[in-house]
């Protein structure tokens, strides 16, 4: 597992724009029904990753506005909360994951919600890149930190190891320290 320095992994010098996956009305990524897009490439090589195959930044088609547009229409059944970003990691995705949040609050404002997953920590994000922050600041819930094979731990809700927390996004920007998710059903090992 990799651990950078603050701004040491930028978006602009590894995203090739590339979508692993899209999954429409999942049920397992977030609360309720959701809209999933798995973006390509991660650096952080956890071991034990899930989706070994999309750390390659390549992996996949390239993001097109029919797939974006496709979202959209799939997004708008009255019966999806949101959407999930997931991968690979997003945060070395912005230019894909910006274009489709900040249609998503232009579309449908606080009615629906964003979760997103990324091997970086909370804390990390805040030393971060612009892109990065203003990606962060869109998010609704945080499922933060690398995944620990040593930590996993199959009965958590919505993490794979111990150390991942479900962070409340806003609450813990507005208070500038990390605030649990309120639905986290297991807190005392958040």
């Amino acid at each position: 597992m990799k651990n950078p320095k603050p701004k040491e992994w930028t978006a602009e010098k590894w995203s090739q724009g590339y979508i692993a996956d899209y999954k429409p009305f999942m049920f397992v990524d977030g609360e309720g029904v959701r809209c999933s897009i798995y973006v390509s490439g991660c650096l952080f090589a956890c071991e034990g990753c899930f989706n070994k195959a999309i750390q390659n930044f390549k992996y996949g088609t390239p993001f097109t506005q029919e797939l974006e547009d496709q979202i959209f229409a799939d997004l708008r059944h009255d019966s999806v909360q949101g959407l999930t970003l997931l991968g690979g990691e997003p945060f070395l995705n912005t230019q894909v994951c910006l274009k489709l949040v900040n249609r998503f609050r232009d579309e449908f404002g606080k009615s629906k919600d964003i979760w997103s997953w990324s091997g970086y920590t909370f804390e990390e994000l805040l030393l971060e890149t612009e892109d990065k922050l203003e990606l962060l600041s869109q998010i609704d819930v945080l499922v933060d930190g690398r995944f620990e094979l040593a930590k996993r731990d199959l009965t958590l809700q919505f993490r794979g190891s111990s150390n991942q927390r479900i962070i409340d996004v806003k609450q813990s920007l507005d208070k500038g320290k990390v605030v649990i998710w309120e639905k986290c059903i297991d807190k005392d090992r958040a």
